[in-house]
């Protein structure tokens, strides 16, 4: 049995011989866990979207813009490139990952027709995006940091940027509660 602290591999007992944390065959709970990070996730993605992320001021005037607004200012301005990356990055790639968390949590207790491997590839996908879904709060955050002229122009985040940033926290930590051995233990039900 491997310790899910310092990954010790040692026989089955009641605590890690190195680092003294308790030993689980299975990671108690694990995907209620998921639920509840997901949950809050999706919870927090809609004041992400209904907000505005970034605050503009320009020569005194202030606008404020949100995710979809902006990416629309992008198309309307010509950059195109820069919307897609916006619009990919932002409302495709976090919609595909509640999707995908959800597709999993469901898959192994409703025995929906998908084989281990395919499922093991969506869990590893969705581990591997986890990394980039901050990109956002690092633009705004960038910006806001370089672009402080006092009265000529400034950028500051909105609100929707800090709900934004958890509900990307919350899905990734839904998708560390995932506990990939449930998915052998599916497929050995499966085989029998």
């Amino acid at each position: 049995m491997a310790c899910t602290r310092c990954m010790k591999v040692q026989p089955p007992g009641r605590n890690c011989q190195r680092c003294a944390a308790p030993l689980h065959a299975r990671e108690p709970n694990s995907l209620q866990r998921v639920w509840a990070w997901l949950a809050a996730g999706i919870l927090l993605y809609i004041p992400a979207n209904t907000y505005p992320m970034l605050r503009t001021s320009t020569l005194g005037s202030t606008s404020d813009s949100t995710i979809v607004g902006g990416v629309i200012e992008l198309v309307h301005y010509g950059s195109y490139g820069v919307a897609f990356i916006v619009f990919f990055a932002s409302i495709v790639i976090p919609v595909l990952k509640f999707v995908a968390i959800a597709y999993l949590a469901l898959s192994l207790k409703r025995g929906v027709e998908t084989t281990t491997h395919q499922r093991l590839i969506l869990f590893e996908v969705v581990e591997f995006i986890g990394r980039w879904s901050m990109i956002d709060v690092f633009v705004v955050a960038i910006l806001s940091a370089l672009v402080q002229l006092d009265f000529v122009a400034s950028v500051n985040p909105g609100p929707a940027a800090a709900c934004f940033a958890l509900s990307v926290a919350f899905t990734m930590l839904s998708a560390q509660s995932f506990d990939p051995r449930l998915i052998w233990d599916v497929a050995k039900k499966e085989r029998t």
